[in-house]
């Protein structure tokens, strides 16, 4: 996923996103990779970098919600 797309997520939606990405590489695609079965190797390295694109947004997210005054 590009980053434009995941910055007009809203943060529910990146978490569901999130949660899903890593429940796709722990049990499907390292089980397919350990077994022989993984036919797209550079699957994995794009789950990865996405949790990542994810994680780095949402913790943008949390410090532009520190940094604002409570009203």
């Amino acid at each position: 996923m590009k980053i434009t797309e995941l910055r007009e997520m809203s943060t529910d939606e990146l978490l569901a996103k999130r949660r899903e990405f890593k429940e796709e590489t722990v049990t499907h695609l390292r089980v397919q990779q350990q077994s022989g079965q993984l036919e797209n190797s550079a699957r994995i390295r794009f789950v990865r970098r996405s949790v990542a694109r994810i994680e780095t947004i949402l913790s943008e997210r949390r410090r532009q919600a520190a940094q604002q005054p409570a009203s």
